[in-house]
């Protein structure tokens, strides 16, 4: 379905003027997000009336620089439908500079690699239709709306399907990292919660839940697997237990704890960052640095792997006397060690897929757990921290009074209780 040119135009005119305007370097999540994510909700309410924007062909994913022909031009009005293409380039068939650096744009505004050239994933996300881009924002108005999270002056906020993380000071971003969060099958939790400390070189305590979908069928192919991954079984006051004592094939409840050694094998890597919660989640290193390259990280089992995570640290003891490079010489160390926070910062893990940046782009990302629902809006939305129930005082002991005979015709009112 095509727009009349210039419908697209005055879209496009109104997207591009918002990125103009000096804002501050504020966080995705934030007291300003709901107010910035309504103006997108409007501008593509005013899309969608005007029948949408137009689909790009396939052969759009062979195109390169300097490319000719109709499938340019298809691409160039879907550019210009999303405010990533200037109406004045608009005319021409070839891919030149200015789409190429649309393209970027778009890919930025969907946590895409920023190639310039329209690959599966920027394909798939230009055609989209604007009314589900409409149910993501609206989605996401609902739960800023619902909203339980008392922004703090310091604090850090994982975005669960933009596999983000942003470290938030008196308003402005301090750091930006990218993640890898739970996959579908073993998703990360939207929760509130405090940071209390930084643990270098961590053990990890293996979750029962994934020693048994994971540790026990890798023993049962494979007898070495726990002492070649590090790790130790322990028992009853933490004595270690003989990996070939235990009868693997029959075992479906492990009566024991299964723990990996501190090391740069670690599952956590060398630095975990601790907030205690219902769920058991944290923010942690991995070993595999590799994964922060791709576009499409939700491999963990819940918890989120943060590339940097050693700046996040330090930043999280600043005003302590800990810096990133006495961070790096402890951890090069090989000891464990717990290092407390002065002052604990509250951490947001939340789920946004379309919401409006400080910059005024419009960024949108897959609904990869199907949250974007009325139902599931809920489940997703932070709530509000009930306050702690205080210890009722107990009432003062009264002297025993004799009772009074009533005069006649007169009910006696009932004796003062606790529960009144």
């Amino acid at each position: 379905m095509f727009v009349r040119p210039a419908i697209l135009a005055a879209t496009a005119a109104m997207f591009l003027a918002s990125t103009a305007i000096s804002r501050a370097n504020e966080p995705s999540y934030g007291p300003n997000t709901y107010d910035r994510t309504l103006e997108a909700l409007i501008a593509h309410e005013d899309v969608a009336s005007r029948g949408g924007w137009p689909k790009v062909p396939a052969g759009a994913a062979a195109l390169k620089p300097d490319s000719q022909g109709p499938d340019v031009v298809a691409l160039k009005q879907r550019l210009l439908a999303s405010g990533d293409l200037a109406p004045d380039a608009l005319a021409g068939d070839v891919y030149d500079a200015a789409v190429t650096e649309a393209v970027k744009r778009f890919q930025r505004r969907h946590g895409l690699s920023d190639l310039g050239t329209v690959g599966r994933l920027t394909l798939k996300a230009m055609n989209v239709p604007v009314e589900v881009r409409l149910n993501q924002i609206t989605a996401t108005l609902e739960r800023l709306k619902g909203n339980g999270f008392n922004f703090a002056s310091r604090y850090v906020v994982v975005n669960i399907p933009g596999a983000s993380v942003e470290a938030v000071e008196s308003g402005a971003v301090a750091q930006r990292h990218l993640a890898v969060v739970g996959r579908p099958d073993r998703p990360s939790p939207v929760i509130q919660a405090n940071i209390t400390s930084v643990n270098l070189n961590p053990y990890w305590t293996v979750p029962t839940s994934i020693v048994k979908a994971d540790i026990i069928p890798h023993m049962r192919k494979d007898a070495s697997f726990v002492a070649k991954s590090n790790m130790k079984l322990l028992g009853a006051e933490n004595k270690e237990i003989d990996p070939k004592s235990v009868d693997w094939a029959k075992l479906n409840s492990p009566y024991f704890t299964v723990r990996q050694e501190p090391g740069p094998t670690n599952s956590l890597g060398q630095l975990k960052i601790d907030m205690p919660n219902s769920e058991a989640v944290y923010l942690h290193d991995t070993p595999k640095k590799t994964l922060f390259r791709n576009d499409v990280r939700f491999n963990s089992s819940g918890c989120a792997r943060v590339e940097g995570v050693r700046e996040l640290g330090a930043w999280l003891l600043e005003g302590s006397e800990w810096t990133l490079a006495s961070i790096e010489d402890e951890i090069a160390k090989g000891e464990r060690k717990n290092i407390p926070l002065k002052k604990p910062v509250p951490v947001a893990w939340v789920y946004l897929t379309g919401w409006q940046g400080a910059d005024g782009q419009v960024q949108f990302r897959d609904d990869i757990y199907g949250l974007d629902t009325p139902q599931g809006i809920v489940t997703s939305t932070i709530q509000a921290r009930k306050p702690k129930p205080k210890a009722a005082a107990l009432p003062p002991t009264r002297p025993a009074v004799a009772p009074v005979a009533a005069a006649p015709g007169h009910v006696p009112s009932p004796a003062a209780t606790a529960s009144n």
